[in-house]
């Protein structure tokens, strides 16, 4: 038992570091035939496109898959967890091994679906739940969550949960598809250096229009999101870059000269998809704060 956690470890810290290599972001195909450290290869997904993965080899379950749009009534509950339907077909089948993952206390790696063909891998993930009357498992992200669903849960673990959830399942998935949509570079330099790229928010998550679409978001190098977050660059609704009028008198080295003040005034490169195009009118409300600013 301990050599198969210890190669779950050993593969999921491999699909994490080619994630972060690309943008968050794993291709389904790398997923079919997928590198390992020790120069072996190995399927992390079903060749027949099913949710579940289960090595011959493994006692228990290896990966899933989740996506926001599948054809399963897979979904958050609150807690922290997730709902995850069992794979239609005979009774047993693929589900057994997950059954297995979750009576062993064995992690699984989650490939959540951030657009079609490319995952943001997460882990590690509990099996906690079984419930065989829904069809349904439920899903830890970590084992301090590791609470049978219907559980009392106090104010402080819901307020940790909703934060974890975020930071593990949200947040990545929104940086994936910001980055690809982008083509992995930033909209204002056209950096295409992934590890230094950010998914920036337009409107501001907390503020009602601040959903996380792709639409209200724009790829970013570092330099540039922050930038745009303290209101010295502001991108208007035709695209445009503006730089804040005092900084673009400023005189303080090359960095601020070619990494801002050329800047102003250029068109900022967009998504080739017009629904994935930064919303004007989020870009408007924006704006209208750079220029208060």
């Amino acid at each position: 038992m301990d050599d198969e956690v210890l190669h779950r470890e050993v593969i999921a810290a491999a699909v994490i570091a080619r994630a972060e290599e690309l943008g968050g972001f794993v291709p389904v195909d790398e997923l079919a035939d997928f590198p390992l450290p020790d120069g072996s290869r190995r399927r992390l997904v079903d060749p027949g496109g099913g949710g579940i993965w289960n090595p011959r080899e493994f006692v228990a379950t290896l990966s899933i898959v989740t996506s926001p749009d599948g054809p399963y009534a897979d979904r958050e509950i609150e807690g922290g967890l997730y709902q995850y339907s069992y794979q239609k077909g005979p009774e047993g089948g693929k589900n057994l091994k997950l059954r297995a993952a979750r009576e062993r206390g064995l992690p699984l790696l989650r490939l959540h679906k951030a657009r079609p063909s490319f995952y943001v891998p997460i882990y590690p993930v509990y099996v906690v739940d079984d419930n065989p009357i829904t069809r349904e498992f439920t899903l830890s992200l970590d084992e301090v969550l590791r609470v049978v669903h219907g559980a009392a849960v106090s104010p402080i673990e819901k307020a940790y949960a909703e934060r974890l959830v975020q930071q593990r399942v949200h947040q990545p998935a929104f940086r994936a598809r910001v980055l690809l949509a982008y083509r992995s570079q930033c909209t204002v330099c056209t950096l295409k250096h992934p590890d230094l790229l950010d998914a920036a928010h337009i409107v501001e998550d907390k503020h009602e229009a601040g959903v996380p679409e792709v639409s209200n978001g724009l790829s970013l190098c570092k330099l540039h999101h922050a930038a745009y977050d303290r209101r010295l660059v502001g991108i208007s609704p035709d695209y445009r870059v503006h730089v804040n009028a005092d900084l673009l008198e400023e005189v303080n080295g090359p960095m601020l000269r070619h990494g801002l003040q050329e800047m102003h005034g250029r068109v900022i490169d967009v998504p080739t998809a017009r629904s994935e195009r930064p919303d004007r009118q989020r870009l408007s409300l924006r704006y209208d704060e750079f220029l208060a600013g």
